[in-house]
C-alpha cells in the first residue's frame, strides 16, 4: 500500500504519472477474480468505516489509493497527466468529465482530493445501494434523479453553490450512463451552467477506463482487461465568459482529442 503522503509525492506535486515497473502481481485466481477480490476488501472496509461515520477525508483518500495500488498490483497501466493544472487555481473549480466505468468513481478521490477537496454529483441508485451506498452518502455527494432535468438542475446549482462556498470543488459527469462511447450530442452544460453562476474555473478532464467494462447484467462488474492502460488527463482551468457555448466546446474538444490520443477515436460519437 503506498501510504497517501508518500502518494501525493510521487503524483500531486508532478505533473505526470505512470504506474512504476514492477508492481503487478501474479494473479493466482485469474484476473477478474483477483481484481474483483482487492476491490471488495476495500468496499466492505470503506463501508464500515461510513456506517460508523468516521469516513473522513484521509479515509476516502486511502481507501481511494488502496484501490489504486490494487488496480495496479493487478496488472493495470495507469497513466495521469496535467496534474499541475488542478493546482493552477486555489480556488474551487467545476471538473467535467466524460464517464466510462465504476473505476474513475473509485480512483479519483485518490487522485484529486489531495490537491482539491472535491464532492461528486451523482446518481440516486448509487445512494440506494445497501454495500456503496453508505460510503457514497458519507462523502456529501449532490445527489440527482435524472428522470426530471428541470428539477436536477436547481438542485445542482443550489446544492453546488452552497459546496463551493465551503471550499469544494465538483466532479461532474455530463452524460446520462457510464459509456465507454463518448456522446457530444448528449453531454449535457450543467457543468458549465454552475461554474458561470458561481464565477468558478472550469477544469476538462479526459479518462479512458475500459480496462473496466461495464457488465451486462450489473454495470459494476464487467470484463477486467489489463492489457489496455488506463488514462486521466487534466486540461489548464479556464472561466466562462459570456453564455457559456465556446466553453462548453472547448470541453468536448478536449476530451476527444484525447480520445483520439489514446487510439479511441471510434469511441467518439458526433
Amino acid at each position: 500500500m503506498i501510504e497517501p503522503k508518500k502518494y501525493y509525492e510521487i503524483l500531486a506535486a508532478k505533473d505526470n504519472y505512470t504506474t512504476p515497473a514492477g508492481l503487478h502481481s501474479k494473479n493466482i485466481f485469474g484476473t477478474s477474480l483477483s481484481f474483483y477480490a482487492r476491490v471488495l476488501k476495500v468496499v466492505l472496509y470503506a463501508n464500515r468505516w461510513a456506517r460508523k461515520g468516521i469516513y473522513d477525508d484521509f479515509k476516502w483518500v486511502y481507501s481511494s489509493l488502496d484501490l489504486l495500488h490494487g488496480f495496479e498490483r493487478s496488472g493495470m497501466k495507469i497513466s495521469i497527466e496535467g496534474m499541475n493544472n488542478l493546482s493552477a487555481t486555489d480556488k474551487p473549480v467545476i471538473i467535467i468529465s466524460n464517464h466510462m466505468s465504476t473505476l474513475e468513481t473509485l480512483a479519483l478521490p485518490g487522485i484529486i482530493h489531495p490537491v482539491k477537496n472535491i464532492v461528486f454529483v451523482t446518481k440516486q441508485e448509487l445512494t440506494d445501494y445497501p454495500v456503496f451506498g453508505p460510503i457514497n452518502s458519507e462523502r456529501n455527494p449532490i445527489i440527482v434523479g435524472r428522470k426530471n432535468p428541470r428539477e436536477d438542475l436547481k438542485l445542482v446549482m443550489e446544492e453546488g453553490a452552497e459546496r463551493i462556498n465551503s471550499g469544494n470543488s465538483v466532479v461532474l459527469f455530463p452524460q446520462k450512463t457510464r459509456s465507454k462511447y463518448f456522446d457530444t450530442k448528449n453531454f449535457n452544460t450543467l457543468g458549465v451552467k454552475l461554474a458561470k453562476q458561481n464565477d468558478v474555473s472550469i477544469i476538462p478532464m479526459a479518462l479512458l477506463t475500459d480496462a473496466w467494462d461495464n457488465g451486462k447484467m450489473i454495470k459494476e462488474i464487467g470484463k477486467i482487461d489489463i492489457s489496455k492502460t488506463v488514462h486521466f488527463a487534466f486540461g489548464k482551468p479556464f472561466k466562462v465568459d459570456g453564455r457559456g457555448n465556446e466553453e462548453h466546446q472547448l470541453v468536448i474538444d478536449f476530451i476527444t482529442q484525447k480520445l483520439k490520443e489514446w487510439g479511441r477515436e471510434d469511441y467518439i460519437i458526433k
